[in-house]
């Protein structure tokens, strides 16, 4: 499965054994961007104390938000979030006049640019830095299998190809799950994501990205406990 390290946090929480374990990273980089009605060179994240943000609450997306808040030296407590529920509602508020700014994954925020609806001001993943913000997960008696060792093969070289094909080449074979989405716009995240540093050669959680996780929601308050790595994550089956 594709998921996130909190959800072997959310079982130790509870004094359960994850069922799976995450065995190589996803993104290392949180990919969530701050979007403004207007253009703002000279954007500085102080702006959005007591400003109406509209973004999705609770979870990761929040947590590594106030986290990024934090390193950025402001308070979220003095920002007035506007929540409407779902990726689509936040994207649709926003649109019809919600916030004065809005927190989004890609490509939602390269669209609202295209649209002339909003324009980029800020990334929210380099004040946070290399983390485990999302990853693959499998238990372990299947990472034990040759299928497990076929399949990383097969990962290692898609991140190769992730970081070296074009952001063009790359967007015309995901236009089809992007059908709301400009294949320029699309391309543009792709380019924005692989300079960002999102899918790093490596497939493997490195041990300072696991650590950088904990410290985000050690800080949100919503770990009981810092995990071993080895209580979470394991190194992905050896390839030959």
């Amino acid at each position: 499965m594709q998921s996130a390290l909190s959800q072997g946090f959310a079982s130790l929480d509870k004094g359960e054994t994850p069922h799976a374990v995450h065995f190589a990273q996803v993104n290392e980089m949180d990919g969530f961007f701050l979007t403004a009605r207007q253009p703002d060179p000279g954007f500085a994240w102080k702006k959005l104390e007591g400003a109406e943000l509209v973004m999705l609450r609770g979870g990761q997306p929040e947590a590594m938000f106030k986290y990024a808040c934090h390193k950025a030296g402001i308070d979220f407590s003095k920002i007035k979030p506007v929540a409407p529920g779902s990726a689509a509602a936040v994207d649709k508020a926003f649109r019809e006049g919600q916030g004065q700014y809005v927190h989004q994954q890609g490509p939602f925020p390269q669209q609202l640019q295209a649209d002339g609806v909003g324009h980029i001001v800020a990334q929210v993943g380099p004040p946070i830095g290399p983390c485990g913000f999302s990853s693959l997960a499998a238990t372990r008696e299947w990472l034990a299998t040759d299928m497990a060792k076929a399949f990383t093969r097969a990962y290692r070289k898609t991140r190769i190809y992730m970081n070296e094909a074009p952001a063009a080449e790359i967007a015309r074979a995901e236009k089809p799950y992007f059908p709301k989405i400009d294949e320029k716009v699309l391309a543009d995240c792709l380019a924005t994501y692989q300079r960002l540093g999102c899918w790093t050669p490596h497939v493997e959680i490195t041990p300072a990205a696991y650590e950088k996780t904990l410290d985000i929601y050690e800080f949100n308050g919503l770990l009981k406990q810092r995990y071993r790595y080895d209580q979470v994550c394991a190194a992905p089956p050896a390839t030959d």
